[in-house]
């Protein structure tokens, strides 16, 4: 894949964004290229967590191609949106925990992009937002539907009737991220998350990632109800089994991931 990296360390899978030389834009090659590897992430048992990050210092990815949407029909823009929002999807609904380890611009649907993940650690140099409508447009790939859901109502319109792009404390006082750190600690501290996420029972992480998700999408009764069959779901694996007999064994469970 040439537009992105791929490294496995222990039960950690770093994906790295690799269009240097466009601040890791996102184009339709790079966002098949996200899909397809998140679709093999789904499939690999031995993959516990994923990190999600730009290469080079300056950005995570900042945004859209610009120069190829300049001349697109509303059809050629659907089509368009509906490629880029299927990796953020397949990340969304991803069994293994995914963190964004954002070390630069995240604007547009870099933005977006990280939003999908379920956690975000900016570097101190990070700056996030959804300046679209400086444009004429608005976010394509799911920002009018995940930020509001984040950040609350009013914050998500600010930003995107806006445009406005805001520092990583910013982001951080307004529940956008999760933690931020130096730049040089941002992938140590990115790793060290992940592998401890990784030690988790996989089959009960996975259950509470989708109880959450469901969340955000249904009433309060209907996700109380979905919740209730991800919890019993919990007692028909091994893990249960092993973590509560640790507990009362005063012991440290182990894990198998079923």
């Amino acid at each position: 894949m040439a537009l992105l990296l791929i490294e496995k360390k222990r039960q950690t899978a770093i994906v790295t964004l690799n269009r240097p030389e466009a601040l890791n834009a996102l184009n339709q090659e790079l966002y098949k290229e996200l899909a397809d590897a998140f679709e093999e992430i789904r499939k690999d048992d031995n993959i516990r967590a994923v990190i999600l990050t730009g290469s080079g210092n300056k950005a995570f990815a900042a945004g859209a191609d610009i120069a190829a949407m300049r001349t697109m029909t509303a059809v050629d823009a659907r089509a368009l949106a509906q490629v880029g929002q299927k990796p953020l999807d397949l990340i969304a609904q991803l069994p293994q925990p995914v963190i964004a380890a954002v070390n630069g611009l995240a604007l547009g649907g870099g933005c977006e992009l990280a939003m999908a993940c379920d956690l975000r650690i900016a570097s101190t140099t990070a700056k996030f937002g959804q300046p679209e409508i400086n444009l004429a447009v608005i976010p394509g790939g799911g920002g009018t539907q995940r930020l509001p859901r984040l950040v609350g109502v009013a914050i998500a319109k600010e930003l995107i009737f806006s445009g406005r792009i805001i520092s990583a404390d910013d982001a951080l006082r307004i529940g956008l991220v999760n933690k931020v750190v130096s730049l040089e600690a941002l992938m140590p501290t990115a790793e060290e998350l992940a592998e401890e996420l990784s030690r988790k029972p996989a089959v009960a992480l996975a259950l509470a990632k989708n109880a959450i998700n469901k969340s955000m999408e249904a009433p309060l009764q209907m996700g109380l109800d979905h919740e209730i069959v991800c919890f019993a779901s919990c007692f028909a694996t091994e893990d249960q089994k092993e973590g509560m007999g640790a507990f009362v064994e005063k012991r440290q469970p182990q894990f198998k991931g079923r």
